[in-house]
């Protein structure tokens, strides 16, 4: 992609306001948390202690706005925190402009590195950045750096008790995961009827496993209906899967086909009721129709073979996930052991070790996360040079633009600094003139902040440009709290809003981390993951006995990671204006496709495990042996852009099938795993003809 046309696509993308669902009662209590603490401070104390204020709250409640599953005010407190610190040591610091820079540099190596740990710490740590620059403009001492620092904290306060005092939906978050869950097997099921090896995301199941990890608190808080089907749902993906194939399930055409779509359609029926009841908090509620279609027909089984045990499976896990679900939530039953089961999220202590782990593993020039630190910090500390020469006032303005428009990838960020620039001239043009026209007072001016905040929080979702044009029009009027003019504030802000932003851009240009170069060593760490997950499942079929069902779901959860940094890495590396070396987009989407036939192929063998009872496969065994030791050398060849062979699994497949026939089901799924080896190694072929 040329430069131009990569400039079009992201400035277009960062311009794009979307539809989406809006959570009215939700911003008002955000909104309500910053008016609690402007209306205090400025009754008890002064403007300029409720400007300092007003950014705790503000900035504390766009964190509890970020896709996180931990409560809520776990993370208005943590952001506060965070932010009542970077003020108080900027206040130190700020008397020697050498000593703050160097301060301030440090603290944006930090912000860079804190990404590792997860996108809402690489948030609140850009807020940090932000508040450091901002609050330290406020004169005082260092006594009055430490009740600034305690007032942005007491913002934070204020939201996370809000949110205690005034729950609106609890378990929302964790709720709409699982239905989300429910309602992407569900289209699934309906797509098979048509298309019957239609591929799936995983995105919605990895979200909803990562939304059931909870504290031992919260899991006795729980509500039942959240206990159990997450579980049911992972395994219905590979029955349905397993059910449509025409070469494992049901016949392609005729009566088995026509029942297998009539089961497909039930069954999305039953998991989209169940989504339903589950969001809502409501009973399930099914058509008679629905739970007639279920029942064996009184003609006889229509299936035969593995499309039967899987259609009975299929029946039998639906009517589980729909007594797991079929509750109220107000129950008070006793809970089973089972429910009391979860999954263990580490505490906020707990987590430190972790977060300094992926810190000192990032800490590198070749990490992506890596090269973003050290851009953003040379950014951020030309900005606050270049702002505080210029003779404009207000020079934080460019620094702050910077970081708050920087992201990890090319993409983001160029479509993050547009939406930013043209955010703020709308926000500052209409809040401006708004100042200029009806020249408000301090307390005017606090009820226009709120305003302009609670349609940020209320519109964040629906695109950066818009929340950019809230949080300028915000920044007007808090600055009018504070005393300071129309005319003072408009022509700087717009030219150091325009610096930044060109900062940022030019910075990601001169030194860039492109995701192009690395697609390859992605594609081999999925074939990897694919392999791993495949030797797990054929490891139950050579010693049932032996069986572990935790290995092979590990396995199964390392290969859904794994394709979802693919996709991700190529979803980036499309936006960037970097030719392809070594990978042409027809090789990516062929290799792609190899690699989720591998995964599904081995997900179909997965949905007929054998018992633990059963006879141990020779052929099984031999053929995992192949395959183990030539893995390793096919995952070299992928990241080396040689040519990738299965020569020795081939033959090991060949003598398996000859002992055992091609009436197995593994034998024929290995068959089908074989084939999308042959088109990966097609796809990566070195004399394949770039597309």
């Amino acid at each position: 992609m040329t430069w131009s046309r990569a400039l079009k696509d992201t400035a277009r993308a960062g311009l794009t306001v979307e539809r989406t669902k809006l959570e009215p009662l939700v911003a008002l209590r955000g909104a309500c948390g910053v008016a609690v603490v402007i209306g205090l401070i400025l009754w008890l104390g002064t403007p300029k202690l409720a400007v300092s204020s007003a950014f705790g709250a503000f900035a504390s409640g766009v964190a509890t706005f970020q896709r996180s599953w931990r409560p809520r005010p776990v993370l208005a407190l943590g952001a506060a925190a965070a932010l009542g610190l970077s003020t108080f040591l900027g206040y130190l610091a700020a008397a020697d402009r050498a000593l703050f820079a160097l301060l301030l540099a440090l603290w944006t190596l930090l912000a860079g590195l804190a990404w590792a740990v997860g996108p809402v710490t690489g948030v609140v740590a850009s807020q940090m950045v932000a508040c450091m620059l901002f609050t330290v403009t406020l004169p005082t001492s260092v006594l009055g750096a430490l009740h600034h620092a305690a007032l942005i904290v007491f913002g934070g306060l204020v939201q996370a008790a809000l949110i205690v005092l005034f729950p609106i939906r609890p378990w929302g978050v964790q709720r709409d995961a699982l239905a989300d869950a429910l309602a992407a097997e569900a289209d699934y099921a309906r797509r098979l009827r048509h298309d019957p090896v239609a591929s799936f995301d995983p995105q919605p199941l990895m979200d909803a496993r990562s939304a059931a990890a909870l504290s031992p608190r919260q899991a006795r808080k729980r509500p039942g209906q959240l206990g159990g089907p997450r579980g049911l749902a992972e395994r219905l993906r590979p029955v349905l899967a397993s059910l449509a194939d025409p070469t494992l399930g049901a016949g392609a055409e005729g009566p088995e086909r026509d029942r297998a779509r009539e089961l497909l359609a039930a069954a999305a029926a039953v998991l989209d009721a169940v989504a339903h009841a589950i969001r809502w908090g409501k009973p399930v509620r099914l058509p008679p129709e629905v739970m007639a279609a279920l029942d064996v027909p009184e003609s006889g089984p229509v299936l035969t073979g593995a499309g039967r045990r899987s259609a009975l499976r299929l029946m039998v896990l639906l009517a589980d996930v729909v007594e797991a679900a079929d509750e109220p939530v107000q129950s008070t039953r006793p809970t089973t052991a089972e429910e009391r089961h979860h999954l263990l999220r580490p505490s906020v202590p707990r987590l430190v070790p972790v977060a300094l782990r992926a810190l000192r593993r990032e800490a590198r020039r070749s990490s992506a996360i890596g090269r973003h630190a050290l851009r953003l910090t040379v950014v951020v500390s030309v900005g606050y040079v270049l702002g505080s020469a210029l003779p404009l006032g207000h020079g934080y303005w460019a620094p702050m633009t910077s970081v708050m428009v920087m992201r990890p990838d090319f993409g983001e960020t160029y479509a993050r600094g547009v939406a930013r620039f043209a955010g703020t001239v709308v926000g500052v043009a209409l809040a401006g003139g708004l100042v200029a026209l009806v020249h408000p007072d301090p307390y005017a001016c606090a009820v226009l902040a709120v305003a302009c905040i609670g349609l940020m929080y209320l519109l964040m979702s629906t695109g950066y440009s818009v929340a950019s044009a809230c949080i300028a029009a915000y920044v007007v009027f808090l600055l009018g709290i504070a005393g300071e003019g129309w005319s003072q504030t408009v022509q700087a802000r717009l030219a150091l809003t325009l610096l930044g932003g060109l900062l940022a851009l030019a910075a990601y240009a001169l030194f860039p981390a492109w995701e192009t170069l690395k697609l390859r060593d992605r594609l081999a760490d999925w074939l990897d993951a694919n392999g791993r997950y495949a030797l797990a499942v054929l490891a139950v079929y050579a010693h049932p006995a032996d069986r572990k069902p935790r290995r092979v779901r590990e396995a199964l959860l390392d290969q859904r990671a794994a394709r979802l940094e693919w996709e991700e890495a190529a979803a980036r590396a499309q936006k960037e204006p970097v030719r392809h070396r070594g990978i042409s987009r027809g090789a990516e989407r062929a290799a792609e496709s190899a690699l989720a036939t591998m995964g599904r192929a081995t997900m179909l063998m997965e949905a007929h495990l054998p018992a633990a009872d059963a006879e141990p496969s020779p052929g099984a065994e031999r053929f995992a042996g192949a395959l183990r030791e030539a893995m390793p050398e096919a995952v070299a060849a992928v990241r080396g852009r040689r040519k990738v062979t299965f020569a020795e699994p081939r033959k090991a497949y060949a003598a398996w099938r000859r002992e055992a026939g091609d009436e197995g089901v593994a034998v024929r799924a290995t068959e089908l795993l074989l084939e999308a080896f042959d088109e990966l190694a097609k796809a990566l072929s070195p004399g394949r003809k770039r597309g």
